[in-house]
C-alpha cells in the first residue's frame, strides 16, 4: 500500500505595510520669501531636521510614499505662473533621512523648471535611493519578495482611459499596484467628480491603493471594492508657505496580506498630524498630533467621508489614540 501523502502546509501569507503622506515643498517659491526661509532652515539644522518626529513611524513600515510637488534643481529657467517652486537637488536627503523610499512627481509644479527640472530631480532622488515615479515612470520595487508596481498621474495631463490602461499594464506586472493622483480643488476637502472618476478607475484597473493630493488640505477616504482611496491627504513637509493657517495632515497606513491568491488588505491606520510643531510659523517639522487635536483630525475626515457609500472606518485609528 502507498502511504498517504500528507499535503505540506499553506505558505503564511506576507504582511506588507504602506505609509503614504501628502504634498512636500522641499525648497519653495524662488522669486519669494519662502524659497530663502527653507533654505535658512535646512543650512541650520541639516537634513535629519525634517522628518525626525515622523521618522520612527516610516522606520516601522516596508514602503514610505510622498508627493514631491516642487523639482529639486539647479535650473534657472522657470514657466510663468503665480508660485514657481524649487529646491537644491540636495533636498532629497530630507527624504532618505525621513526612510521615504519612493515619491511621486506627476503633479503641477514637477515641471516648473522644464523638462531639465524633471530630469534633475529625478536624478537626485536616485542618488538618494529614493525611487520616483510618474510622468509615464512606472518602476516595479520587489519588498520581501512581493513586486509592488508604482505609478502617478496628474488628472490635467491623462484621461481616463489613458490611466486605465497604464495601471491594467503595470498590474500584470507586479503582484500589488499603488497609485498616486494629483487632483481637485485647492482648498476644497470634498472629493470632486473628477477625483471620484480617476481614483475608481484605478481601482476597476488593478489598483490595491489610491493616494490622493494637491487640495493642499485632508479629504475623506473612502473604501471601493476592497481599495482604500485617500482623496487627499494634505500638505506634509511644505515650503510652499510660511504660515499656513491650515495646519492639518495625516499619515495614511495600510497593510497588505500576501499569498498565492492574491493581495488581502489589512488594517487601515489614520496617524493625524500638523504639518508644523509650531502654531505661530511653519517650522516644516511634521508632527504626529494626540489627544484632542488627533480626535479633530480624525472628525474631520470622518465628516468628508460621509457621502461615500463605504467610509473608511477610523475606528482602529481611534483606538491608537488611547492604546
Amino acid at each position: 500500500m502507498t502511504p498517504a501523502v500528507t499535503p505540506a502546509p499553506a505558505a503564511a501569507p506576507t504582511l506588507l505595510t504602506i505609509s503614504a503622506a501628502g504634498d512636500c515643498t522641499l525648497g519653495g517659491d524662488a522669486g519669494g520669501r519662502t524659497y530663502a526661509a527653507f533654505a535658512g532652515v535646512w543650512k541650520k539644522n541639516g537634513a535629519d531636521y525634517f522628518f525626525q518626529n515622523v521618522r520612527p513611524i516610516f522606520e516601522e513600515d516596508d514602503l514610505t510614499i510622498v508627493d514631491l510637488e516642487g523639482p529639486l534643481t539647479t535650473a534657472t529657467s522657470h514657466r510663468e505662473k503665480e508660485f514657481a517652486f524649487k529646491g537644491d537637488p540636495s533636498y532629497a536627503r530630507i527624504l532618505a533621512s525621513g526612510s521615504v523610499e519612493a515619491a511621486n512627481l506627476a503633479n503641477n509644479h514637477a515641471k516648473d523648471y522644464y523638462g531639465k527640472g524633471l530630469t534633475d530631480t529625478a536624478n537626485a532622488l536616485k542618488k538618494a535611493e529614493i525611487s520616483p515615479f510618474g510622468w509615464g515612470n512606472s518602476p516595479v520595487l520587489e519588498i520581501k519578495g512581493i513586486k509592488v508596481g508604482l505609478c502617478g498621474f496628474g488628472v490635467w495631463y491623462v484621461s481616463v482611459d489613458q490611466l486605465k490602461k497604464q495601471v491594467a499594464a503595470l498590474k500584470k506586472r507586479c503582484d500589488l499596484v499603488i497609485v498616486s493622483i494629483h487632483g481637485g480643488e485647492e482648498g476644497e476637502g470634498r472629493a470632486t467628480k473628477a477625483q471620484r472618476n480617476y481614483a475608481r478607475a484605478a481601482v476597476n484597473a488593478g489598483a490595491a491603493l489610491v493616494l490622493g493630493h494637491h487640495p493642499h488640505v485632508v479629504g475623506g477616504i473612502e473604501v471601493y471594492k476592497g481599495a482604500v482611496i485617500a482623496y487627499s491627504l494634505g500638505n506634509f513637509c511644505f515650503g510652499g508657505n510660511l504660515n499656513p493657517a491650515d495646519k492639518d495632515t495625516f499619515i495614511l497606513r495600510q497593510t497588505f496580506a500576501v499569498d498565492a491568491g492574491g493581495v488581502t488588505p489589512l488594517e487601515t491606520l489614520v496617524i493625524p498630524c500638523a504639518i508644523s510643531g509650531s502654531k505661530k510659523k511653519n517650522d516644516y517639522q511634521p508632527v504626529p498630533l494626540s489627544g484632542a487635536d488627533a480626535e479633530r483630525v480624525l472628525d474631520r475626515i470622518e465628516k468628508l467621508s460621509k457621502g461615500f457609500d463605504t467610509p473608511a472606518d477610523l475606528t482602529a485609528s481611534r483606538a491608537r489614540l488611547t492604546g
